[in-house]
């Protein structure tokens, strides 16, 4: 028993990785494209690019898991049937509901990865790849040029003679308080950076003059910092927790969560689908293996957008006992009452 069930399982390793693996690097090729598509918007290092590819990992997984698994599992089961070695296990008194529970084991594994997935990695890498466009985008917004009039920092006007080894050198900044008083502050060097998420202009060994209606005020600082307080990055990530909490209140997110679950169950709910119509006598029976797959896979991905897009909870439990009911059905009439 353990030596048939460790050959089915070895089977299917092989005919999953066969199949996960090219359509996981196919859809990995088209997240890459999009990725590029940003360099148009933001600059980015070849570290970052790899930092940003990592974020679609999760999402690359929880769509091509699924259909990998069906597939895999239409291939081993087609295969064993094509080759005869699950006739020769029947008349040797194995029953075809053994032939399912090494499977069904995986499928299970598979669905609490699929939901782990879903709840956990998708919603935190897709906060973690918006926070990382919103940063470059202000990067990108406070990319100093020496020798061009019109820059902003925040609420100043700011001028840079030229620049060297990341300083900039004889900077010159402008700013008109809530007063009406004009401020102009001179350094001999400066530096661009962030501080607690707020992008800062640290100026050294400079002076500051303050020009009001009766009045004019003068500093002279070796260190002065200004912040930009207009623009926070404001990107905070939510944890697992208020993700679900606010899902309960917001129809969008719970679709979308109704969305998750299904497909994370489709492991569980086509097994005995499939096993159906892949377990067959190569004598009397034909291989159908496209048909059922590709039927397999338009049948889910139909129940699982339609969940997205207006189910319920209701809907959703009626789905998955309906599914499992089915195939549960046709197991027993297709199968198991003739092995």
């Amino acid at each position: 028993m353990v030596n048939i069930r460790g050959y089915l399982s070895a089977n299917f390793t092989k005919s999953f990785l066969t199949i996960f693996l090219p359509l996981f690097f196919i859809i990995s090729l088209v997240y890459l494209v999009k990725i590029s598509a940003l360099t148009a918007q933001i600059q980015i290092t070849f570290g970052e690019l790899l930092q940003l590819f990592g974020y679609f990992i999760p999402p690359i997984i929880f769509y091509t898991l699924p259909i990998s698994f069906v597939t895999a599992v239409a291939v081993v089961l087609l295969r064993l049937s094509g080759d005869n070695e699950l006739i020769a296990l029947f008349s040797l008194g194995f029953p075809s509901k053994n032939i399912i529970y090494p499977l069904m084991l995986i499928a299970v594994l598979f669905s609490v990865l699929l939901l782990i997935i879903s709840f956990a990695a998708m919603p935190q890498t897709k906060q973690l790849f918006n926070a990382f466009k919103e940063n470059k985008k202000e990067e990108m917004s406070f990319n100093i040029i020496p020798e061009e009039l019109g820059q902003r920092f925040g609420s100043y006007y700011i001028y840079a003679k030229s620049e060297a080894k990341g300083k900039f050198q004889n900077i010159v900044i402008y700013n008109q308080d809530k007063n009406q008083s004009d401020q102009i502050f001179s350094a001999h060097n400066g530096l661009l950076g962030k501080s607690s998420g707020v992008f800062a202009l640290e100026l050294f060994d400079g002076k500051g003059y303050t020009f009001a209606p009766d009045k004019i005020q003068q500093i002279t600082y070796r260190h002065l910092q200004l912040y930009d307080t207009l623009r926070k990055n404001g990107s905070e990530i939510e944890d697992i927790g208020n993700f679900v909490k606010k899902s309960l209140t917001d129809i969008q997110r719970q679709r979308k969560l109704l969305f998750f679950i299904f497909i994370s169950l489709i492991p569980i709910l086509s097994l005995y689908l499939v096993a159906s119509f892949a377990i067959i006598n190569p004598r009397y029976q034909k291989n159908h293996l496209f048909v059922l797959v590709g039927l397999a896979a338009f049948y889910f991905y139909i129940i699982a957008f339609a969940l997205e897009r207006k189910g319920t909870v209701g809907w959703l439990i009626i789905s998955i006992a309906a599914t499992f009911a089915i195939g549960y059905w046709l197991f027993r009439r297709q199968v198991r009452r003739f092995f």
